[in-house]
């Protein structure tokens, strides 16, 4: 069944809005409080991918896309806290995001789903090719990453254990995380690709994963800076994030048009080419 378009945006887009409250409201609370935030955010940041992905390009593409970022979400986590691989010695706090999997909240493949896809959006509104569509979003998801490591770290929901070195000012999260962070983002990227091929877009509505993009990369910034005490995950964030957002930025104020003329804000499949 194929949802009218009016319908079919205004879903994501409440979504989105309710994401933002609930983020709004992260830096306002504490302790249990707080995890309950945080699992409010995840859902309703999956919630909004899925449903956009739902509208723009069938209920099979929404599916896949699940199927693909969450599945090598969870994978790539379980291996990871079991031997270290790809992306460093860690492991999760127990008991406070809801049901586990070998260690791993089952909330953080969603927060794969929900924190890939405006990126994704945004790689593909600015890249055609697809080499460069998968070095864009897996540089963005590390630019993410960025400001998301140091968040939880301070709120105590995973701790890392390497002693391997790390950037100035984040010693504690080793260079191998964002390795491994841009390898698993590529290897998701190519099958998206893939899948978006098989699922063409059917209606353009651009706004809503920009719109979450674009609010992850400065609302962080501004949530790290000032309400979270943590200015350099801040300006990590700002810079790492930004490396799609402000091209992006540059593109809706130059070029209104070409945005509009994307379906949802991604390519339709024939401009992916190598």
């Amino acid at each position: 069944m194929r949802w009218p378009e009016p319908t079919a945006t205004l879903w994501p887009a409440l979504t989105a809005a309710a994401w933002v409250a609930a983020q709004i409201a992260y830096p306002l609370t504490e302790s249990t409080a707080r995890d309950r935030v945080t699992i409010l955010v995840v859902v309703l940041s999956a919630a909004t991918a899925l449903l956009h992905a739902r509208a723009v390009r069938g209920i099979g593409y929404a599916a896949g896309f699940l199927v693909i970022v969450a599945g090598l979400g969870l994978l790539a986590e379980t291996t990871g806290t079991t031997t270290g691989f790809p992306f460093g010695c860690y492991d999760y706090a127990h008991d406070r995001l809801g049901p586990e999997l070998a260690g791993v909240p089952l909330l953080v493949p969603l927060a794969w789903v929900g924190g890939l896809y405006p990126i994704r959006a945004g790689a593909a509104l600015l890249c055609r090719g697809a080499g460069a569509q998968i070095a864009l979003t897996a540089a963005g998801a590390v630019g993410w990453d960025l400001s998301l490591d140091p968040q939880m770290i301070a709120d105590e929901q995973w701790r890392w254990c390497s002693t391997l070195p790390g950037l100035p000012g984040l010693p504690d999260i080793p260079y191998s995380n964002y390795l491994g962070w841009f390898t698993v983002a590529a290897v998701m990227a190519t099958l998206i690709i893939v899948l978006e091929r098989r699922c063409p877009a059917r209606m353009s509505a651009p706004a809503v994963p920009i719109g979450v993009l674009l609010w992850t990369w400065f609302g962080s910034g501004l949530a790290h800076a000032v309400f979270l005490g943590l200015p350099v995950s801040a300006g990590y964030g700002l810079v790492g994030l930004g490396v799609v957002a402000v091209p992006v930025v540059v593109t809706l104020v130059r070029a209104p048009d070409r945005v509009r003329a994307r379906p949802g804000g991604l390519p339709d499949p024939a401009d992916a080419r190598p």
